[in-house]
């Protein structure tokens, strides 16, 4: 196994460096050990047989980019999670924080980095600073890292940089991202007791129709008559034994089932059916519908006041939508922007935004406040969505208890009616 020699500035990127010697099948998994250590490199290369490192053209180690450590970190092309929403938020607050009192770029980031972030974290800020040293500006190096920098993120840093506001920008930045976790975590509770009580529901019906409905019907075929089961009976009956024969099945075909929705959600077609009939569906469209026309105004407000373009604002707010059937409406109001027109034209014909936006935007172009208004409207439809979602939790749990209600009902049913049956024929006879 190779044995390679490299220069480290110390571990979590201070302290003491030192020069030292790793054994690894390769460069990459080489940077990958080092950075698991906890330790930065700044120059690796393979040693030779006689322990010394080989030369480059430059006479000594061959240069570590930051980039290479990010990647070995887990980051850059290896696309994991460096960063959640809340933590990505949180930096960008604390840089804008230290911005706007008076520290420059690289050392507001190296103080960031000083506060103890996890090791993937530190690669990536570890690249930060190194492109911002080397002249690059922080949009482009956040463009290189990608994720956790989304086009949203970049294009609000570039617009910053570019009119000499990038604190003010990024303050802004910060409190969308805010606003999202909010919204996100709002629908995430509204629909998690929900799912909570459907999934026993399901538990509850299978363990009645598969363990306790075949005892009860034993003693129907036990009594020694014959007489034709009622439809009811025979379903539940052919339900237990399928369960019960077949429960190896049940789970893939699940499973089965889940993937092959998600491909089918995945494929352009499908996927606009599917939207627009969520749109349609009650209470579930009303809250999906006031979700993304929350985002939408409150994403375009925020990008058009950050000094970002019109038509790149609004290719950006698309992508924070998620349903296809709005997402095309956007389209069609890129091209009538594109074309000279206004983005409230497109916008009313699709009947998918509510009038008052549709004029608040009318007004905007009109009077050239635009990223004012929107920003004054996206606090009224935020309220609007934290109903939204408070109706949704409040009239989903009935439906599922009638749901519910009417499934123990139909197995109430199938088990009485026998019964019944053979009351009436024990009775006759």
């Amino acid at each position: 196994m190779p044995t390679f020699t490299y220069r480290t500035i110390g571990r979590s990127g201070g302290g003491s460096g030192g020069t030292a010697t790793i054994e690894a099948p390769d460069r990459a998994s080489a940077l990958k050990e080092i950075v698991r250590r906890g330790e930065t490199p700044t120059a690796l290369e393979v040693a030779t047989s006689n322990g010394r490192a080989a030369k480059g053209e430059s006479g000594g180690l061959e240069r570590v980019e930051r980039a290479e450590v990010f990647e070995a970190s887990g980051g850059g092309m290896f696309q994991r999670t460096v960063m959640s929403r809340v933590e990505m938020a949180s930096l960008i607050r604390e840089l804008a924080t230290a911005l706007q009192a008076g520290l420059p770029l690289v050392p507001a980031l190296k103080t960031i980095q000083r506060q103890g972030h996890a090791e993937r974290q530190q690669a990536m800020l570890n690249q930060l600073i190194g492109d911002v040293e080397r002249g690059k500006s922080l949009a482009e190096s956040a463009a290189r890292i990608g994720k956790p920098f989304n086009e949203l993120l970049i294009n609000m840093l570039r617009a910053g940089e570019a009119s000499g506001k990038l604190p003010e920008v990024m303050v802004q930045a910060a409190e969308l991202m805010d606003r999202d976790i909010k919204l996100r975590r709002s629908v995430m509770s509204a629909t998690m007791y929900p799912m909570i009580l459907l999934s026993l529901i399901v538990v509850a019906i299978i363990v009645v129709v598969t363990f306790i409905v075949p005892q009860v019907l034993k003693n129907v075929g036990a009594s020694g008559q014959s007489m034709e089961l009622p439809l009811p009976t025979k379903v539940v009956q052919g339900l237990a034994a399928f369960v019960s024969g077949y429960w190896w099945i049940v789970i893939p075909a699940i499973v089965a089932g889940i993937l092959y929705v998600k491909k089918l959600y995945s494929t352009p077609g499908p996927r606009l059916k599917i939207d627009r009939a969520l749109l349609k569906t009650p209470l579930l469209g009303r809250l999906l519908r006031d979700v993304a026309i929350a985002r939408f105004t409150r994403t375009l407000g925020t990008l058009t006041s950050a000094g970002v373009p019109i038509l790149q604002s609004l290719k950006i707010t698309k992508g924070t939508l998620g349903n296809r059937a709005m997402e095309l409406v956007v389209d069609d109001v890129v091209e009538e922007v594109a074309a000279g027109k206004t983005i409230a034209d497109p916008m009313e014909k699709s009947s998918y935004f509510p009038p008052m936006l549709v004029q608040i935007v009318n007004l905007g172009e009109r009077s050239g406040r635009l990223d004012e208004l929107l920003n004054q409207a996206a606090k009224a439809f935020e309220e609007k969505t934290e109903i939204s979602v408070k109706v949704f939790t409040a009239a989903l749990p009935p439906v599922l208890v009638v749901f519910a209600a009417m499934a123990v009902g139909f197995v109430v049913l199938a088990v009485l009616l026998p019964l019944l049956q053979l009351q009436d024929a024990v009775a006759g006879g």
